[in-house]
């Protein structure tokens, strides 16, 4: 038959293996956060974001992302930013952006947001943001669909909606107002009910005396 000291021993063993397998499964990947999909007006910089979650402080020595862009999943990926170990987040030389990608996220804050100005219709496709930080065993990866648009929708109209609100105002005040005045028109209904009842029972007693004196 084991001690109590023993048992509380096991416990503590089991306590520090559940802990540990628990450390070590929420620490074998990371998650990448990015939009499904971005509209930018033709013309216009736009920032793409890309952030990532990770167990780990990020170390220079052996963290690694890249941005890569495509027209079509079926299309080659492009490299167009890279990470260096001394000259950080670098955009390399490409024909199709030129000097229009730019570095516009935090390093200290896990941000990996780029910018690209003066938007082209042939800008549009997917932007890839790969990243792997060890010891992180699996890297991450998010896909930005980029949609050029020509003009921005028209602004919705606030009239109709004014309008709306303002019925829906007015019946709810008169639905209100209603409420109070049944309310009070059963008051006043149940107080002269009241009122008739007591002056009819006070008719029944005068009578009865009058009965009583009479057979006297």
């Amino acid at each position: 038959m084991s001690s109590p000291a023993q048992e509380r021993s096991s416990a503590a063993q089991l306590l520090s293996a559940v802990l540990l397998l628990v450390s070590l499964s929420g620490c074998s990947s990371m998650d990448v956060v990015v939009p499904s999909y971005i509209n930018a007006l033709n013309g216009s910089t736009v920032k793409i974001p890309c952030t990532f979650t990770s167990c780990y402080k990020m170390d220079v020595n052996s963290f690694i992302m890249n941005w890569t862009y495509q027209e079509t999943l079926n299309d080659t990926e492009e490299m167009f930013m890279t990470f260096y170990r001394r000259k950080g987040m670098v955009a390399l030389r490409s024909d199709r952006f030129g000097e229009r990608v730019m570095f516009a996220g935090n390093l200290d804050k896990n941000d990996l947001s780029i910018t690209l100005s003066d938007i082209q219709v042939e800008d549009v496709g997917i932007y890839n943001c790969y990243v792997r930080n060890p010891p992180d065993r699996i890297p991450g990866h998010g896909a930005i669909q980029l949609n050029v648009v020509t003009e921005l929708p028209p602004p919705r109209d606030s009239t109709i909606a004014v309008a709306i609100g303002a019925s829906v105002g007015g019946a709810l005040a008169l639905l209100i107002l209603s409420m109070v005045v049944l309310k009070c028109l059963r008051r006043h209904q149940k107080q002269e009910l009241i009122s008739e009842e007591k002056m009819e029972e006070e008719g029944k007693l005068e009578a009865e005396g009058v009965a009583e004196e009479g057979t006297k």
